[in-house]
């Protein structure tokens, strides 16, 4: 009998579960509950971190077509936070967080300044929220069919206080 990852096993069923050889050597390593031979897990199943450029052996992060050490799968922008389960925009191969990709990367509104994340107007050589899109004197909303015009700081003037 042989004892090993917590199971006991006929030596002649202590297989690499790649190859389906008997290993016989002391050294062996573990996939999927399973024993592998060396030269299958260097060959098939270890992984290099894309960070860190290291063997990862522990919990993995499969992400971007890459695989990461855990503690290595962090937002790109000034955060650092880790991002395993959590949602990320991809952006020059760097992972980011919601927070930081649009701080960072996302059109910023004409009127409030703000990042935009979801449909925005364009008018004005700018991107919009569709709520930020109002007379700058009568601060009415102006509707996508309606008539306006530009002050000299590009913001919008509705047809009724524009004349």
């Amino acid at each position: 009998m042989l004892e090993a990852l917590e199971k006991s096993w006929h030596p002649e069923h202590f297989a690499c579960k790649e190859c389906k050889k008997r290993i016989a050597e002391n050294k062996f390593h573990e996939s999927e509950g399973l024993p592998v031979c060396t030269k299958c897990f260097e060959s098939k199943i270890q992984a290099i971190c894309a960070a860190c450029r290291k063997l990862v052996t522990e919990k993995v992060v499969k992400a971007m077509g890459k695989t990461w050490h855990l503690e290595h799968f962090i937002c790109g922008g000034p955060c650092k936070q880790q991002l395993s389960g959590k949602t990320f925009f991809e952006r020059n191969g760097k992972p980011y967080c919601t927070a930081d990709y649009e701080r960072l990367y996302a059109p910023k509104c004409g009127g409030c300044k703000k990042p935009i994340a979801e449909k925005a107007l364009s008018a004005l050589e700018s991107k919009w929220h569709k709520e930020c899109f109002k007379c700058k004197l009568c601060k009415e909303p102006i509707g996508a069919d309606a008539k306006f015009r530009a002050d000299k700081e590009k913001q919008p003037i509705c047809e009724k206080c524009g004349i």
